[in-house]
């Protein structure tokens, strides 16, 4: 299959790190956001091309000297012009914006959930497979433009916020929130980052040489995802094995989360698994086999994407 060119970013400049600071308010259903990407630029240009969707641009500069914003709505990219060109190299560029979240289920979005009390709660979560990142951030939103990201997130102190890597640092601010700073992730494409922040439950198991492994859910019902996670657990000694890679070699954890809002069976997001509840929970004394055969078959489908889509991943969504 042939793709068009018309869809694909310029081949000038490509990121190669992104450190992304993120403050949801989730009663306001807002968020706001910073994100510094280091670029390599291929070949002299004074024009950066990448994806934003439904995002307000407050600012863009690259060092001190302030960018221009143009925005194309039907391609979903901004274009950042510069005065000068960006000489061949390193470069940095950052980006200020706000946005929404979403209430459908794409980009940053509310997921609801029923307290024990009978009231109504809420997370925010993510999906951004296919193409759903530039919903969140300004990005080079294509599956081959690989980078390292670095997620930093301000939330309410009672929220706990999960990602793909472990969290490195967790500061509380004098306004009564906390800034959580996670560890830079692995090489990877947009849209296997994730993160979610609201109120969790987990429980917790190791593989056989020692790497944590964690099911969260809503309070009082992690103890549902004891299948999945024993389930995880062996996946991740057999895969391991299967491919001649450990799962270690890329990431130092594995969470897997389920969340009650959600469009697909589970997403393989590296290290923050998501999941529908009704894909990853078993119940011991109601659930079937064959309910259990369904929620080992996705955990496993899952844990192999972890390998192949993730490690190694198709140049274009064409080749899904």
């Amino acid at each position: 299959m042939t793709d068009s060119g018309e869809f694909r970013l310029p081949a000038a400049v490509a990121p190669r790190r992104y450190r992304l600071a993120l403050e949801p308010d989730l009663e306001a259903l807002t968020f706001k956001g910073e994100v510094t990407i280091d670029v390599d630029v291929k070949t002299p240009t004074r024009e950066i091309v990448l994806h934003s969707v439904g995002l307000r641009i407050a600012g863009a500069r690259a060092g001190t000297e302030l960018l221009s914003v143009a925005a194309d709505e039907k391609k979903e990219r901004i274009t950042l012009s510069s005065s000068t060109p960006f000489p061949a190299g390193a470069a940095a560029i950052t980006l200020s914006f706000s946005g929404a979240i979403a209430e459908e289920m794409r980009g940053f979005y509310r997921s609801r959930y029923t307290a024990a009390d009978g009231s109504a709660r809420y997370m925010g979560t993510t999906q951004f497979e296919a193409t759903s990142a530039r919903r969140a951030f300004p990005c080079f939103d294509e599956p081959a433009l690989k980078a390292v990201f670095e997620l930093t997130m301000v939330t309410p102190k009672d929220r706990l916020c999960v990602s793909n890597m472990p969290v490195v640092a967790d500061d509380a601010l004098p306004d009564g929130r906390r800034r959580v700073r996670f560890a830079p992730s692995p090489i990877m494409s947009t849209y296997l980052l994730a993160f979610a922040v609201g109120e969790f439950d987990s429980i917790e198991g190791k593989t056989a040489d020692g790497m944590p492994v964690k099911v969260y859910a809503t309070p009082g019902r992690a103890e549902l995802g004891r299948f999945a996670l024993e389930t995880a657990i062996r996946g991740l000694h057999f895969f391991g094995d299967y491919y001649g890679i450990p799962y270690q070699r890329a990431l130092p954890k594995l969470d897997l989360l389920a969340i009650p809002d959600f469009e697909y069976g589970a997403m393989e997001n590296w290290g923050a698994v998501t999941f529908r509840e009704t894909a990853i929970f078993v119940d011991p004394k109601r659930s079937s086999i064959p309910q259990r055969r369904r929620v080992a078959e996705v955990v496993l489908h899952e844990l192999a994407h972890q390998w192949f889509g993730n490690l190694v991943t198709p140049e274009w969504w064409s080749f899904l």
